[in-house]
């Protein structure tokens, strides 16, 4: 090697070692970056021979970065429900402008709503996902996807289906063996029991149901349903239904409509809402209990009351929050107590992940290194789980990075005094005479 290849040697030496210098210092300044994977500085030879020279003593070195992508991070619990991690494979799918057709995979799940309701995390990088339809299915093509916006949902009402009654009807109440259908409804005869019962129709209304009841003959009760709502929102006239229920010896419920083969313990109340209230034709499914049990409506000598009721759906409810599961559906919450799925964040694989391109903002881009990316649902195809309240963590380690710093700088000192000794021996050279 002569003289001139060793100070070459020397300065690849200073440029290999300030390649590892800058690796250590960018691994230093994001031990902090959510989702960070920590880059090595891998060194490697570099023969002047390669470049035709004969002289296989004059080797100097090459230094690059070279970030492990697959290394799982920590994982840390917040309080924030749009903190997301992943635990296994798989890069969240972003956008730099929140168009969904330009893309980018990041680990970095510290998303937050921004003015326009995006979720975006800290990078300023748009969450995408799948559109739920109604009956919570995504789209079939995987790659229709879309920006995560909490700001354009509405809120939601939900239309009761069913009702649950638990009540005694007075046993020793007096039999009228006058009673005709209507009676009750129109004032002609007195009701020995009578309750108004609340439902929702689809528009978050609450309706009120009166349910009354007489005793017409032994262990059986007459019962007529009229809506007590503003006439108009309904066709026809009330009673909206009428039935009789029976009871056995021991006051059991025996049948709750004595039409019905066999026994129900279920009356079915249609209410006929009239096509200028906005609304279409409810069945409503109220439940007395068990046949031959007595966890409903029984027949026993106490006073008549009703002890319990329980209505499904809900008056209208605003959006309260947001909840993500482990497959990566995103449900809103209502403050109804509702909830609804309204988009599903899949996640990205690649065949080599370590080949991607990193880009600004702790997120990579598709390379022919890393293959094209395998969209799936988080948990399935080798994708790992959603972990909501969670982010992943730097894999930098300090202790690592530091004793890297030290071993840099001796590095980089021999490589100068290489530089140095070679000058002087060129300085000597030059004084002989």
């Amino acid at each position: 090697m002569s003289l001139y290849g060793a100070l070459i040697t020397g300065v690849a030496g200073l440029d290999a070692n300030s390649t590892a210098l800058s690796v250590a210092s960018a691994n230093i300044a994001n031990v902090n970056t959510v989702g960070y994977k920590n880059a090595d500085a891998q060194f490697s030879t570099f023969l002047a021979s390669s470049m035709g020279s004969t002289d296989p003593s004059s080797a100097g070195v090459v230094g690059k970065a070279s970030q492990s992508v697959t290394t799982q991070g920590l994982l840390q619990t917040t309080q924030s429900p749009t903190d997301l991690a992943i635990s296994g494979s798989g890069f969240f799918i972003v956008s730099p402008n929140g168009d969904p057709a330009t893309r980018e995979y990041t680990r970095a799940g510290n998303f937050t709503t921004d003015s326009d309701g995006n979720l975006v995390n800290a990078a300023g990088l748009h969450l995408l996902g799948w559109p739920l339809d109604s009956a919570g299915n995504p789209p079939t093509d995987t790659s229709d996807m879309t920006q995560i916006n909490v700001s354009g949902l509405a809120g939601k009402a939900e239309a009761t289906t069913m009702a649950t009654l638990q009540a005694n009807l007075q046993a020793s109440s007096t039999v009228d063996s006058t009673y005709t259908v209507g009676d009750l409804t129109s004032g002609a005869a007195t009701p020995a029991f009578q309750r108004t019962i609340n439902v929702y129709d689809s528009q978050g209304g609450s309706q009120p149901i009166q349910l009354s009841f007489i005793k017409t003959g032994a262990n059986t009760w007459s019962y007529e349903a009229s809506y007590q709502g503003d006439a108009g929102n309904i066709t026809g006239t009330n009673p909206i239904a009428t039935g009789t229920m029976s009871f056995n010896a021991d006051g059991s419920l025996a049948n709750a409509d004595t039409t019905a083969t066999p026994p129900t313990a279920n009356i079915s109340i249609t209410i006929p809402w009239n096509a200028a209230s906005g609304l279409t034709s409810q069945t409503v499914s109220f439940n007395m209990g068990t046949i031959g049990g007595t966890n409903g409506f029984t027949q026993f000598d106490n006073p008549s009351a009703l002890t319990n009721s329980t209505v499904d759906g809900a008056v209208f409810g605003s959006v309260s929050g947001l909840s993500i599961e482990a497959d990566g559906t995103v449900s809103a919450q209502f403050s109804n107590g509702l909830s609804q799925a309204v988009f599903k964040l899949p996640l990205a694989t690649f065949a080599n992940p370590n080949g991607l391109s990193e880009v600004s903002g702790n997120a990579y881009t598709v390379t022919p290194e890393s293959g094209t990316p395998i969209v799936n649902a988080a948990g399935t195809g080798g994708s790992g789980d959603i972990e909501a309240k969670s982010l992943e963590s730097s894999t930098v380690d300090l202790a690592t990075e530091f004793t890297n710093l030290i071993t840099t700088q001796r590095a980089y000192s021999a490589s100068a005094r290489i530089v140095t000794t070679a000058d002087q021996m060129l300085q000597t050279l030059e004084q002989i005479q």
